[in-house]
């Protein structure tokens, strides 16, 4: 199975981020940009928190707020859970399954973010890994 480094590498170099001082509304128009359900929110170049399509319908949208006048930083997941490229894709699947996420920013040592994995792209690499034994297998049977 990849590392959690092969597979941040793999996934797009470009990182959809915005500033917790930035509209909500300009944060969906991110979204909508990068075909992402979430963000990294990053004050400076450090972790603030997450911006979900989850908190924009449930501290948004629920609560009658108007996203053109309504900060990220007002709404946004700020206490996150992060994974540092150490972490197996084992221990980040454990992580969403055990705290109901479906996003985890990654960190490198200097606590700066260099990517999110999102549990789309944990079973991605599950079904490629699965459909690499099965050939492996299949392949030894026949042979």
């Amino acid at each position: 199975m990849k590392t959690l480094k092969q597979l941040i590498e793999s996934k797009s170099k470009k990182l959809a981020t915005v500033s917790p001082k930035d509209t909500v509304l300009h944060a969906l128009e991110v979204m909508a940009q990068y075909d992402v359900g979430a963000l990294i929110v990053l004050d400076g170049q450090r972790l603030a928190g997450m911006f979900s399509e989850r908190d924009y319908a449930r501290k948004v949208i629920l609560q009658g707020k108007v996203s053109v006048y309504t900060k990220v930083g007002d709404i946004m997941t700020d206490k996150v859970i992060s994974v540092t490229m150490n972490h197996t894709i084992e221990q980040c699947l454990a992580i969403m399954s055990e705290k109901h996420f479906r996003h985890l920013p990654v960190l490198d040592d200097e606590g700066l973010v260099v990517g999110i994995i999102s549990i789309g792209d944990m079973v991605k690499e599950m079904i490629s890994q699965q459909q690499f034994i099965i050939n492996q297998l299949e392949s030894y049977i026949s042979s």
